[in-house]
């Protein structure tokens, strides 16, 4: 049974940073493309990042291109943000594809997320 558990979202000011963490278990990683998704209050789930399993395929929304990174490290996947802005808060969450993609669509399954509030 794959479990997919997010960590490390959290309050920041403008401009701040924040790692979060992705503990992947019961998954083949290698099988997979791994992927930030973000949810805002009233809006529709987008797309952040996505990352092949050795890192050399990544793929980054335009609005956190430059700004985010997706990693991993043995089975938990990272997203470093940095430079943040108050229109990233949202409910952060890690999910896998078997295919390379830029889009929702290819994603199984999501976590159950956490949460980032930037203040102005």
């Amino acid at each position: 049974q794959a479990q997919l558990v997010e960590s490390g979202g959290g309050l920041v000011q403008a401009g701040g940073s924040l790692r979060l963490s992705c503990a992947v278990s019961g998954v083949s990683l290698p099988q997979y493309f791994m992927g930030w998704s973000r949810q805002a209050p009233g809006k529709e789930r987008e797309l952040v990042a996505v990352m092949n399993w050795s890192g050399g395929w990544t793929y980054y929304e335009d609005s956190v291109e430059g700004r985010f990174t997706i990693s991993r490290d043995k089975n938990t996947v990272y997203l470093q943000m940095s430079s943040l802005k108050p229109e990233d808060t949202a409910n952060y969450a890690c999910g896998r594809s078997p295919i390379a993609t830029r889009t929702l669509a290819g994603f199984q399954s999501w976590g159950q997320g956490t949460q980032v509030t930037v203040s102005a």
